[in-house]
This record gives C-alpha cells, structure tokens and sequence, in this order.
C-alpha cells in the first residue's frame, strides 16, 4: 500500500484501533449518564401490517445520534429530515434529542409508503413532536425547496440485497429491498442528499459490509465529504455500519491531489475499513464514537 495514500484515507475516514474503541466502553457508558437523553418509546410506536417495525438497524441509527448527540446539540441544526421513516421512531427520536419548533428547528420525514407516512404521523403525535410527513420517493418534489437547507439527515435505506424488480415496489418490501448489493437505492439517494444538504450539512446512513461501504465513502468524498463510522454492530451473518458524512473542503483538494499521481483504488479504502474489529453485536451504549 502507498504509504500517502494510507494517510490521505486515515486523515478522512477515522477508523479508531481495538484498543482505542474498549477503552472508550466506560467514559462513553458515564457520558450518557452525563447527558439526559429522550428516544421514542416503543410502546408508543404506531405499527402497520405494511410498514417495517423498529429493529436492530433502526436502534443502531438511534444510537449513532445518541452517540453523537453532544456535537448534534453544539451543531445547532434548523432543518433535520429522514429519508424512508417507516415507523417514525428514528425521527421521534431525534426530534426528542434536539427538540422541536421552541429551540428553531423544523423536521421532515419522507416515505414512500403511505401507510408508513400514516404510521409515522401517530408516532410522532403520541411522543408529542411534530414533523412534516409527505409521502414521496426519496425527496421528490422536495428538491427545490429544501435545497441546500438541511442540516440533519438520517437515512436507514433499503440495503438487502434482493432481485432488482422488489425494488420501489408497494408495501413493506420497499422498505429492505436494495436489489444488487443492496445498492440500488442507496446509489439514488447518495446525490439527492447532496443537492439537500447544508454547507454544515451531516447525513447519518446505515450499511451493510455487502453494500460495499467503502465505495460509498469514496463516492462521497469525491464530493467533499469526509467520513467516520459512528457505530458498527456485528452478528455472524452480517456486518452493520452507521457512517456520518460531512462537508471538508479539503477533501476536494486532497481528492484532486492524489489523482494527480494514481488514481484512487478501492483496495486502499477497503484496507482501511479492515482495520475496524469485528466485534460482537453490541447492546445500547456500547458505540463506536471519536
């Protein structure tokens, strides 16, 4: 491996070491004790035959926004949205981190089943916050008002792999269905929260190893992001990852740099994200944070 190429992917996406990671297990356990924190209650959690419940992967998002929630209270977001809501507990949730319209921030949550935008509307109402709710592919129709304007996004997509013809199609299966490599969607959404992101803009998205999320960091950081895995959870079967983008400037010029000299190769990011445990499935408050 190049050695600058190794820097240049270490600088922007932090893979911290095992060591670093179980020493961080206690200071992070006493930081929630520290830190008052409100998620949506799943009893409180509307439900639907069609409309995919709250599960591991939902709980992994929900805990990178805990996770990170010190940095989301400084980051001060006016406009937070999530992309495929189902449920409504991950926007439940985040709006019972930040709060609501008293502390200047307004939330939306997109789906395109009706019954999930159904489903998310009595959650939210039962939890006492309020989002804008619309029944819509992605952001379609939203891309010009919200345009450059969201500070906040948090993604669980359709990532499991399926025969591409399960994709978008109606019901609960549009809600895993991510046809080859699970990435199908993923690749649709990637632009689209580009276009909607803040120049502070953070996104929050949930992967799978079999999505290939180095490829999505690269993709990303072709566009100026940089990247840090805020949690990884691990069974036997698969490999889950909740990565948060950001805006970086200097990933742009550091991106052009290199090209200059090789092309970017997949194998260096891939070499990267080896670097990360594999570690049991972890319980709440057992994260992965820098």
């Amino acid at each position: 491996m190049d050695d600058d190429l190794e820097v240049h992917f270490r600088q922007h996406v932090s893979i911290p070491p095992l060591e670093v990671i179980e020493g961080r297990q206690s200071s992070i356990k006493q930081g929630f004790k520290k830190i008052p924190s409100k998620t949506a209650q799943i009893r409180l959690v509307s439900s639907h035959p069609e409309v995919y419940e709250p599960c591991d992967d939902s709980f992994a998002l929900v805990d990178a926004l805990l996770a990170d929630q010190a940095n989301l209270s400084e980051h001060q977001p006016k406009i937070c949205m999530e992309v495929g809501c189902g449920s409504g507990y991950v926007i439940t949730s985040l709006a019972l981190i930040l709060g609501q319209e008293a502390n200047g921030i307004h939330y939306f949550a997109t789906d395109i089943n009706p019954h999930a935008v159904s489903v998310t509307r009595e959650t939210l109402r039962t939890h006492g916050v309020h989002a804008e709710v619309i029944s819509t592919d992605i952001a379609s129709g939203l891309e010009k008002r919200l345009s450059g304007l969201v500070d906040v996004m948090v993604v669980n997509p359709p990532y499991v792999p399926t025969p591409e013809d399960e994709v978008g199609i109606a019901g609960i299966t549009s809600a895993w269905a991510g046809g080859e490599n699970g990435r199908r969607v993923i690749d649709k959404i990637l632009p689209i929260a580009d276009n909607l992101l803040s120049d502070r803009g953070w996104l929050y998205m949930v992967t799978l190893t079999v999505n290939n999320p180095s490829e999505i960091c690269v993709k990303m950081q072709e566009k100026g992001y940089t990247a840090r895995i805020v949690v990884q959870r691990s069974t036997e079967e698969e490999s889950l990852q909740v990565i948060k983008f950001w805006r970086d400037s200097d990933a742009v010029l550091e991106v052009k740099k290199a090209s200059m000299t090789r092309s970017i190769s997949k194998k260096v990011m891939e070499s990267v994200l080896a670097q990360f445990p594999r570690l049991p499935f972890w319980g709440v408050g057992n994260n992965v944070t820098s």
